[in-house]
């Protein structure tokens, strides 16, 4: 066994040294985002996608190639809206249509996501619970959704975006009938629908350190103490350019010693004025770098997923107004600075 292992890792650190010779001695590092993470001994460069966008050749041809995307985020079409859109009415048919491009891709999926007080059905958002009602309605639906997809699923998103930027608890359906209970019940339920996907809490602004990702690692420490399952933490980072926290990498290092694995979960670095310029172009491309080598320099942190990866389906100027151009690839699928700024990350 020993001899197998040692086999095992010496196979391992042939190939990572191989991409990472590969990357190096090719043009501004134009080789494969998902290529630059495996040989910096992450599992996955991915991206956030919504299959409506696949009728695009230029765009599914990029998406498909296993070069630049090991991991795929379904954007929309497994949050509860879609999901379970009447009560206990489930349909999967939108989710399975990403599951099935991914099993058939070899990549790997992560499920986005299961409470999120954001798109809810009308039903919920508008109904009136007892906490008993609405403990039960968690339940099922978690454990109803994360089982449909048992065993095709990396890691879940079972809780997003619980906290206030001040680390008070959001406001929500959830808490204001459940207070924070809703969160183990949806982690347990979870768990038992599958026993082997990772179960994350996933949240924006906690890049750096600062009030909320405090909160958040004191719900982790909290969890754990009680034998909560919770498996990792996904940091989104939508930022801005020039504003990467300047604790990122400790941050993510504390997250980790917490026991934990974290991943950059819906990276997209966005300018607040239009059209940039080539200074701003590079500092974009200094950013991503700045972020990837965080992730690759913490051995917790196990990948990086942009929030789509073409500033053509980018979700960031219909929110925004009047900003954008925040991701690796232009409108016409043109590769910006930002795209090298990735893989140098990964290169440490």
């Amino acid at each position: 066994m020993v001899f197998f292992l040692g086999i095992l890792a010496l196979g391992v650190f042939l190939v990572a040294t191989a991409a990472r010779a590969a990357l190096e001695q090719s043009s501004d590092f134009q080789v494969g985002l998902n290529v630059a993470a495996q040989a910096a001994q992450k599992l996955y460069f991915g991206t956030a996608t919504n299959a409506d966008q696949w009728t695009d050749k230029t765009y599914f041809d990029i998406l498909k190639d296993d070069s630049e995307f090991g991991q795929i985020t379904a954007a929309n079409v497994m949050k509860w809206f879609d999901t379970e859109p009447e009560p206990s009415v489930f349909n999967f048919t939108d989710g399975d249509v990403i599951a099935d491009f991914v099993k058939a891709t070899g990549k790997r999926l992560r499920g986005h996501n299961c409470v999120w007080y954001n798109q809810l059905p009308d039903w919920l958002s508008n109904g009136t619970f007892t906490a008993p009602e609405l403990a039960f309605i968690v339940e099922r639906h978690c454990f109803t959704l994360v089982s449909h997809y048992r065993g095709q699923v990396y890691s879940w998103d079972v809780i997003n975006e619980p906290f206030n930027d001040d680390g008070t608890y959001r406001v929500d359906i959830f808490f204001n009938t459940l207070n924070t209970s809703y969160i183990p019940l949806a982690l347990k339920a979870a768990r038992r629908a599958d026993p082997h996907t990772k179960l994350y809490i996933n949240d924006y602004n906690i890049e750096g350190i600062g009030a909320k990702a405090t909160a958040l690692k004191e719900l982790v420490r909290s969890l754990k103490a009680s034998g909560v399952p919770i498996d990792g933490v996904g940091i989104q980072s939508h930022l801005t350019v020039g504003g990467v926290p300047a604790t990122l990498q400790q941050n993510m290092a504390e997250f980790t010693a917490l026991g934990i694995e974290v991943a950059i979960t819906e990276l997209d670095i966005r300018f607040t004025a239009l059209p940039p310029t080539a200074a701003g172009l590079a500092q974009q491309k200094a950013d991503y770098a700045t972020v990837v080598a965080a992730c690759n320099a913490v051995p917790g942190c196990v990948g990086v997923t942009v929030w789509d990866f073409t500033d053509k389906y980018s979700w960031v100027p219909s929110t925004f107004p009047g900003q954008g151009a925040a991701c690796p690839w232009d409108e016409n699928y043109v590769k910006k600075p930002a795209y090298a700024g990735i893989t140098e990350g990964f290169l440490g």
